[in-house]
């Protein structure tokens, strides 16, 4: 038996994002839009969802072409190029095919060459997920920058006759840059499961859309969320009161404005900044966090230097937060 040992890579003491970006498709659709089409009106809509528009994609506007404008987005504003990106991670749960993989498809329109690349389907917490991953994978040393995308094209995957869910969905894209950096800039994730509770939010086949049991969702993600977002901020040893900027995945105000009020009752601040990004944007799963913060940072809700904490949560069903600092 050899004696030889294997050696470990070089490992690096922190990670940091370093640069965003976001693409909403160009079709927007109105609540009375849908109302022409569906049971439903304006009123009832915000009041049970909180959503005035979404995004619907049209036929160009793919998983991975959407998710490459946001990508090259968030390179550009990192101050990196193509060359420098060597891992590409995209969360998706909306590729119309399993084969290839959407990583390596983004890679190749943004002109990244022979990235480790891979994909995550966490649904709604894929984005989390993501980060998670990259960080991880940078403090071990096998990447050096890594390009994290939130994909998708939800209305693929929703019965437009389906007034539940025709109401909340919408297709989107948004990344982040990943580095390597002296100082951590993200926490620790707390990420988890409820296996018990995988019949809720499903597609039974290929030839199938996708169901939700909002009620039960709905009860679970006003209870067990909030919770999830606290420990992240534990393990990060940061207090709530440190806390700048929530941003949640974006399902549901009704939602957002329960976890935010959990959390404040917690010990978050009372001028803590939340983000409801669902009004405009609509449900965009793995990509509404990352679309979220590009979009506040462009408007200037959240400034550089702000400490963030988000949680992710949906199908599965799944959940992971993390805090971060905003680049």
């Amino acid at each position: 038996m050899s004696g030889a040992v294997i050696r470990p890579l070089p490992t690096i003491a922190g990670t940091r994002i370093a640069g965003t970006g976001h693409y909403r498709p160009e079709r927007v659709v109105t609540n009375d839009d849908l109302a022409n089409t569906l049971d439903t009106n304006d009123e009832w809509i915000r009041s049970r969802v909180g959503i005035v528009e979404r995004h619907f994609a049209n036929d160009t506007e793919t998983v991975v072409w959407m998710g490459a404008q946001a990508g090259a987005h968030a390179i550009a504003d990192a101050g990196l190029t193509p060359a420098d990106i060597d891992t590409v991670i995209v969360a998706t749960c909306t590729m119309p095919s399993q084969i290839p993989h959407a990583s390596t498809q983004v890679a190749a329109e943004l002109g990244i060459e022979a990235p480790g690349s891979f994909d995550v389907n966490g649904a709604c917490a894929g984005f989390c997920y993501g980060m998670a991953l990259a960080s991880h994978a940078i403090k071990a040393g096998t990447s050096r920058n890594v390009l994290v995308v939130g994909s998708e094209r939800m209305t693929d995957w929703v019965n437009p006759a389906d007034r539940g869910n025709a109401i909340i969905f919408g297709d989107g894209a948004g990344a982040a840059v990943i580095v390597g950096s002296a100082v951590d800039e993200i926490g620790p994730v707390a990420w988890g499961s409820s296996e018990k509770l995988t019949s809720t939010i499903h597609v039974k086949d290929r030839e199938s859309f996708v169901y939700q049991e909002g009620q039960s969702v709905f009860r679970w993600a006003t209870t067990a969320i909030a919770p999830v977002a606290i420990r992240a901020a534990e393990l990060a040893g940061v207090a709530l009161a440190d806390i700048d900027v929530l941003i949640t995945h974006q399902a549901n105000l009704r939602i957002i404005e329960s976890i935010a009020k959990k959390i404040k009752a917690a010990g978050a601040r009372d001028d803590l900044v939340v983000a409801t990004d669902i009004q405009t944007t609509g449900n965009t799963s793995s990509a509404s966090i990352p679309i979220s913060l590009d979009r506040m940072r462009a408007a200037g809700t959240v400034k550089s230097g702000d400490l963030i904490l988000s949680v992710g949560y949906g199908a599965g069903l799944t959940y992971a937060a993390l805090v971060y600092r905003c680049p």
